[in-house]
């Protein structure tokens, strides 16, 4: 099977889908068949986009990145602090 990425708004309208099969007393397998994913990445999905809408998903991708971005300058401070340090001990 082809790997392919999905946008946060794909997958949202994926489980929407989901959800009328589901209804309609399909089996998890035929769904994922259906929707041409795996039974395990349908559960991954349902567990991390569960009861999200489109605009939902958009924001928790972007707070992601932001998150990413802080946390790599949080790092880049802790490195120059630790080389201030070693400077003002005077170990160079």
């Amino acid at each position: 099977m082809k790997r392919r990425r999905h946008t946060p708004e794909q997958i949202i309208r994926k489980l929407a889908e989901a959800d009328k099969l589901l209804a309609q007393n399909k089996g998890i397998e035929e769904i994922a068949r259906h929707l041409e994913i795996t039974e395990s990445t349908y559960h991954r999905w349902r567990n991390q986009y569960g009861g999200m809408k489109a605009d939902d998903a958009k924001r928790l991708k972007e707070l992601e990145k932001e998150n990413t971005r802080l946390k790599r300058i949080v790092a880049d401070q802790a490195l120059d602090i630790d080389m201030l340090k070693e400077l003002n001990r005077g170990n160079f």
